[in-house]
């Protein structure tokens, strides 16, 4: 008869690994980040007192087909003019392509509500345009019709030219990861230039593509300065009027929540378009396409073509607010200018480095412990981006706003003392709205910059004693500095042209550049404001020169 030893309990059961302190701290900061949106989502059905009814038989419907009708139009005019001059410069060499490459990229650094009162100064009846025109053929009012640029048809215009960028950036980085042995294969089947661009690069770079224009959809969605300023009715002004003039803060969040669920009808969409469809060469081979130059009338229709949206986009704004600011009598600079400059580089440098240092830890916490909880934690943190800023701020100061009711209501009954608002009241919890809208940018910076980093580094640190945290400061973060500074660098821009979520957080009597420069257009006072615009104007050229130069340098086959 022979006996087996029975294993003990510790050794039945496998012994289970606690989570580090990098995955409990990714997930703290990423449950944090998501509560705005949870806030949101939550009032969907909560009662608002009857007022949803009324908006729904007034307002509502006018919101709905506008903002459809602002995302169409944008939507079709980002996609033409980024994708045709991408692939212009990109296949196509004439007089000035080199410097459109990344000249076609300022328009980024234009928010899209400063180029609305540009236009507006510019296009109305006592502006220069309609002014020379009546003095150059005698014309008076009645003599003539002119478009009115405050309408929905500016709007469309004003933020085309603003958002195409986007698509831009994103399809001549797919063009200029194309092989010209595709498009060889496609000439040798009788194809010319136009129906091989059409049927083989433009498919290919499709998925680019569509993820530029995402992005234009979501930024036309969130945007409240311009429509605003235009007069047309869409969600964001409808939050934004519903919350403040009417005093019903449920019925604007649940505005809110609809407008969020277009952002994630949008998401849903472009992944289902795709389907099972694969975009990728099936061959190893690479040539870099080559330029085909261009003369005569084909190189100067080529120009005029990658030229104009610079022209409208970026020099004739620059030029009518350098002209408004130049123009003015006395001082240039308004009494209070640095002032609110201070205020503005506060926030966005306070929280460039917030965002920096929370997306270190995210990417850094998915790097060392990659669990399928994680990785979905770190993607739904990164939605943010594409959460309009009035949602946001909604969803920061109903919480703060009961935290800072609770903890008031302690005091006075503990101590007899007022706190007052200690988080909605201050700059907190406008750098945390800013946060949770803009982590995402410093979150694909910095996981990119990880990834190129060969995890055979952290192994040799941790044989040498170093920990994960030693291992970061010490071996990762200089070789990533670059990326940080990048990745501040694109969330402080964002930061000073965030219009909709720094006028409903920020504390009472804090104004920022952005906001006096609302204020002060919405006022017509537009020379006043043309100070505060160019500042933030030159602010965000900075960024777009380098993400054309990273686009350059990411080119396969590049040596430079």
């Amino acid at each position: 008869m022979s006996t087996e030893t029975l294993p003990g309990p510790a050794a039945a059961l496998p012994r289970r690994r606690l989570p580090s302190g990098w995955t409990l701290a990714a997930l703290a900061i990423a449950a944090l980040v998501t509560l705005p949106v949870l806030v949101v989502l939550g009032t969907l059905f909560a009662p608002s007192g009857g007022m949803w009814s009324h908006l729904a038989s007034t307002v509502l419907w006018r919101y709905v087909a506008n903002t459809a009708l602002l995302v169409a139009g944008v939507g079709l005019g980002t996609l033409v003019i980024g994708t045709g001059t991408a692939w212009l410069v990109t296949m196509c060499r004439f007089p000035g392509s080199r410097m459109l490459e990344w000249a076609l990229l300022l328009p980024m650094a234009v928010p899209a509500y400063v180029m609305a009162y540009t236009y507006t100064d510019l296009l109305q009846f006592v502006g220069p345009v309609q002014t020379g025109l009546r003095a150059l053929f005698g014309w008076s009012r009645q003599d003539y019709w002119f478009p009115n640029i405050r309408s929905l048809g500016g709007a469309v215009a004003v933020m085309s030219l603003v958002l195409y960028p986007y698509v831009y950036l994103l399809a001549r980085a797919a063009f200029l990861e194309q092989s010209v042995c595709v498009l060889e294969v496609s000439r040798t089947l009788g194809r010319g230039p136009w129906r091989s661009f059409v049927g083989v690069a433009l498919p290919l770079a499709r998925p680019a593509i569509v993820a530029g224009l995402a992005l234009v959809l979501m930024e036309v969605l969130a945007d409240f300065g311009t429509v605003q300023y235009f007069a047309v009715d869409t969600f964001t002004t409808g939050i934004y009027r519903t919350w403040f003039a009417l005093g019903a803060p449920t019925a604007a969040s649940q505005l809110a929540s609809v407008l969020m669920l277009f952002v994630l009808a949008l998401v849903l969409l472009e992944h289902w378009s795709r389907g099972r469809a694969r975009y990728h060469h099936t061959t190893g081979r690479y040539r870099r396409l080559p330029s085909q130059p261009l003369r005569g009338a084909r190189a100067m229709l080529a120009l005029t073509a990658c030229a104009l949206p610079l022209l409208l986009g970026f020099v004739v704004p620059a030029g009518a607010l350098l002209r408004l600011a130049l123009g003015q009598e006395g001082a240039i600079l308004p009494a209070d200018f640095w002032v609110m400059a201070r205020h503005t580089l506060t926030l966005a440098a306070l929280t460039s480095a917030l965002a920096v240092l929370l997306a270190l830890v995210l990417a850094y916490g998915l790097r060392l412990h990659p669990s399928p909880a994680l990785k979905a934690a770190v993607r739904v943190a990164a939605m943010g981006y594409a959460i309009p800023g009035s949602v946001i701020a909604i969803g920061v100061l109903i919480p703060f706003a009961r935290i800072d009711n609770a903890v008031d209501a302690l005091m006075r009954g503990q101590f007899g003392i007022s706190t007052g608002l200690v988080l909605s009241g201050t700059i907190a919890a406008l750098v945390f709205a800013y946060l949770v809208r803009f982590l995402a940018v410093s979150l694909n910076t910095v996981e990119a910059s990880l990834a190129k980093i060969r995890p055979s580094m952290d192994h040799a640190s941790r044989v040498l004693g170093h920990t994960p945290g030693r291992t970061l400061a010490r071996v990762h973060a200089p070789m990533m500095l670059g990326s940080l500074l990048t990745a501040a660098l694109l969330v402080f821009v964002d930061v000073m042209k965030e219009l909709p979520a720094t006028m409903i957080v920020r504390p009472f009597n804090f104004e920022t550049l952005a906001v006096q420069v609302y204020r002060l257009a919405s006022d017509e006072r537009l020379a006043e404001a043309a100070a505060p615009a160019l500042a933030i104007v030159a602010v965000g050229i900075l960024p777009v020169i380098l993400l054309s130069q990273a686009i350059t340098r990411s080119r396969p086959g590049h040596t430079d």
